[in-house]
């Protein structure tokens, strides 16, 4: 209402309000039947192929029924929202299409490592090496068997019959005592 008069509504607002309230289907085809040619239109105008066009007016269409709640007659005029879904459909198509396509990322074979990362390898182990020398033997002797034996905690107090608190104990020291160790070499 304003000014004490009901507001009139256009033909079109009227069909929303209807899809909106009522998810009224006969008032939705009005709708496709309004907009879908004056989409397309504009659509093409802009670069776009028909066929693109058609798709993006299926999906701006699909998405006015979806988001039919949302719409405010007071905030907005149908034909605006209508067009600005278009619209940030048509950057969102474009956008995805003007990415780059990443290419095929391969490991490489062990033929194709050169020297320089073999002898990287080798000292990154014979640090690692030195600090779990560092380690007391009962930290060294878990951590060994849980990260370089694959075991699980249950199955490393199967192996050594230690409690499955002193299990996880030894292993969290002895990776914090690695990490400061390995720290260290940097």
């Amino acid at each position: 209402m304003q000014d004490g008069q009901p507001i009139a509504y256009s033909a079109q607002t009227t069909w929303m309000l209807a899809v909106r309230d009522h998810r009224d289907k006969a008032a939705f085809a009005c709708l496709f039947d309004h907009f879908g040619p004056r989409l397309r239109g504009m659509l093409m105008r802009s670069g776009v192929s028909a066929a693109q066009a058609e798709d993006i007016v299926q999906d701006v269409m699909l998405s006015v029924w979806r988001k039919a709640a949302s719409f405010n007659p007071e905030r907005a005029d149908v034909a605006g929202w209508v067009f600005q879904i278009a619209r940030n459909r048509k950057i969102d198509i474009i956008r995805r299409e003007r990415r780059p396509v990443p290419e095929d990322l391969s490991e490489p074979t062990v033929d194709e490592a050169d020297g320089e990362q073999i002898v990287a390898l080798e000292q990154e182990a014979a640090k690692l090496r030195r600090a779990l020398s560092a380690l007391s033997p009962e930290q060294r002797s878990v951590v060994e068997r849980a990260y370089m034996g694959d075991l699980t905690h249950a199955e490393i107090q199967a192996e050594t019959g230690l409690p499955l608190g002193t299990i996880k104990s030894r292993i969290r020291l002895g990776i914090e005592r690695l990490r400061h160790e390995l720290k260290g070499d940097r």
